[in-house]
This record gives C-alpha cells, structure tokens and sequence, in this order.
C-alpha cells in the first residue's frame, strides 16, 4: 500500500485517546510543562500540519520502545490520508496524530501544533485505527468540523463504526511529541480501549492508582491509561 492511502475496517475509538490525554493533562499537568489553553476554531494551513517524511518516520517509531517500533508498519501523512512508509511484521501500526483525531468538539482538533506518536497492537490497528484514516481524509478534502460530525453520526447510527477488540491496546511512551498546549508531551503512557464498562471495576481514578480512566457513553467506549516511568527510549519520563 505504499504510496497509497491506508484503509482498515470502521471503528470507533480513536476521538476517546486524544479526549482523554487532553482531560488528563489538565487535571495532572506537568510543573514544568503546564502552560495557557489556547483555542483553535478554524483548520490553519494544511501545511502546519505537515512534517519531513524521515522526521515524521522517526516521531512514529518513538510511540513504543525500538523492540517494538522496529517492526511495526509505520504511517505518515500524504496528500490525501495516512500512507504507509514501512511495512510491518509483528502487527504493530505506528504513526503520529493529529489534533482532528480527538472528538470533534475538541478544542484541540485544529490545533496545528499537536503531534501524538502512537504504536498501536494488531486489534487495536483493527479496531482503533480506521477512525483516524477516515477523519484525516475529510480533513484533507476540506471538509468542515460540521460535516465530519455529521458523516461520524451516520456511520455510528449504520453501525459501520464497532467496538474496540478485545485486547486492543498502544503505547504512547515518546518524548517528542506534543499533545496539548496545557501539558506538551506530559508523561509516557500505556493505553487500553474497551467495550464501555465501569471504571472504577477495574480501580481507576482511586487514590493511590496508577490507573486513569475516562468512558464516552455516546460511543460506549471506555479508555484506560496507565504511566509508566521511562520514555521510548529508556530515559526516565517526568515524576507523577
């Protein structure tokens, strides 16, 4: 598929990672990284959101540690959609998302600046994935935040759009990212999607866990989030 835009069965997931990191890095900021929200109501030129293909190769790769990222399928964006770059042999899709991944509401969904290195495993590239190829390509042929909602609500209401897969999961562990403008690339994470369930079942949001929870009823989606201590690439990650 190289040269090609990448395309992989409907999902629903993808808005609930980016909502999730941007209530996260505002209730839990960074001492060092905290900074004023800023808001962004327009799409700015589509060339902000661009990057170099070899540096946007090397920010994927950074979302797990190079154990993981080197074999995985890596995908940058092209004119039309996310292309392949590399392709993969342990099931492993890495890439670097934008602001439109988060919902479509978000305030940071035109936001230029954000760049999300994630490595997401095989049933989440299945089942998590074809949410953001779909959005980044009515970005890219103009369409307005209205009418991705709009095409969003009707594949949901066709049932095009499904759950997570048991066991998807992606890990979000690198340094050079940036995810919001309240707390950069706040700390290294691990990320698990499941079908909506209670969150404190699986300890999330108590005191003293390392469990961070958030669940989208529209969508029935439930994200859980668990720090872990270094980057990708073994340095030691912010304390918490």
């Amino acid at each position: 598929m190289d040269g090609h835009s990448t395309r992989f069965p409907g999902h629903r997931l993808a808005p609930a990672i980016v909502a999730l990191i941007v209530a996260l890095v505002t209730a839990f900021p960074s001492p060092t990284e905290a900074q004023a929200q800023t808001s962004y109501p327009a799409m700015a030129p589509i060339e902000q959101y661009r990057m170099a293909r070899a540096a946007e190769i090397a920010m994927a790769r950074s979302a797990a540690p190079e154990s993981i990222s080197r074999d995985a399928e890596i995908l940058v964006l092209g004119q039309h959609g996310f292309e392949t770059a590399a392709k993969g042999t342990n099931g492993f899709v890495c890439l670097v998302e934008r602001g439109w991944s988060a919902g479509v509401d978000d305030p940071v969904f035109w936001n230029p600046k954000i760049r999300g290195p994630i490595c997401l495993n095989a049933a989440a590239a299945r089942s998590n994935l074809p949410n953001t190829i779909k959005k980044t390509e009515w970005v890219l042929a103009g369409l307005t935040r209205a009418q991705i909602a709009e095409k969003l609500k009707a594949a949901l209401d066709s049932k095009e759009l499904t759950a997570p897969e048991p066991g998807s999961m992606c890990y979000m562990m690198s340094k050079d990212g940036y995810l919001s403008d309240t707390a950069g690339h706040w700390h290294p994470h691990l990320m698990f999607f499941v079908a909506g369930t209670d969150e404190k079942a699986w300890g999330a949001n108590l005191a003293g866990s390392p469990m961070l929870a958030t669940t989208d009823p529209t969508e029935h989606v439930t994200v859980f989030m668990v720090p872990v201590g270094n980057w990708s690439d073994g340095t030691p990650g912010p304390s918490m």
